[in-house]
């Protein structure tokens, strides 16, 4: 494709505030309430047993999917949610860090620890035991909620949201939520279809990652409106 069409804006440009710019903040700020509140919820019924039915019956029939070829292809995808994610991490980090966009390196960076410290943080909380694997050896970590859906959603949401934010064709962006998405869910999917997570786990995990990108999306907002405000006008 021509360079028009892949043409980023400038690195760390700030915005003015605006109305629709004011109204993402309140509609981050609903979505990350609507997720903790579902989150809570499915944690209560994690802990009294209530999801072993759905769990039971979502497991049952990802496993009739089941073949050497999708083993092998399942077991690929689910390395991009946790081990192959530090190393995309570092390396975005440094592509950033060398594009002098320094504000999302910072962003990046901020998002992944906090989606790390939170993943420990809720499993020992709620140290539930892993299931039975499927294929393989379940990791000696609690389960929920799952860290590869938790963490998968945080950075490649987030990658996403960078890039997008940056790029000034609209099917481009539109292809990177795209990619981001399928990978994101095809991740979840993985952990699901090896077993060695419940499908609750997985569904937490992105609830967990929403509520918590979602709150850092708020605060960042706010950083540039006032920031906006103590910046003199030209």
């Amino acid at each position: 494709m021509s360079e028009h069409h892949v043409q980023v804006a400038g690195p760390e440009e700030v915005l003015k505030p605006t109305p629709l710019f004011e109204a993402a903040v309140i509609l981050s700020l609903v979505v990350a309430i609507l997720c903790l509140v579902l989150f809570a919820w499915l944690g209560r019924e994690m802990l009294e047993g209530d999801t072993l039915r759905f769990d039971g019956a979502v497991r049952s029939w990802v496993h009739h999917f089941s073949s050497p070829a999708m083993t092998r292809a399942m077991t690929a995808i689910s390395a991009l949610g946790y081990g192959v994610l530090i190393i995309e991490l570092l390396i975005a980090v440094a592509v950033f860090s060398w594009l002098r966009w320094s504000r999302a390196a910072i962003w990046l960076a901020v998002a992944m620890t906090g989606a790390l410290l939170l993943d420990l943080t809720l499993k020992y909380v709620y140290h539930r035991t892993r299931p039975t694997a499927f294929f393989g050896v379940a990791p000696d970590t609690y389960s929920f909620p799952s860290g590869h859906a938790l963490c998968s959603l945080c950075f490649y949401g987030v990658m996403a949201g960078l890039l997008a934010a940056r790029i000034k064709s609209l099917a481009w962006r539109m292809a990177v939520w795209a990619a981001a998405a399928l990978l994101i869910v095809a991740i979840g999917f993985s952990r699901i279809y090896l077993g060695v997570h419940y499908p609750s786990d997985v569904v937490a995990g992105y609830l967990a990652a929403t509520v918590w990108v979602t709150a850092v999306i708020v605060l960042d907002r706010v950083r540039k409106v006032r920031f906006s405000r103590q910046t003199p006008s030209k």
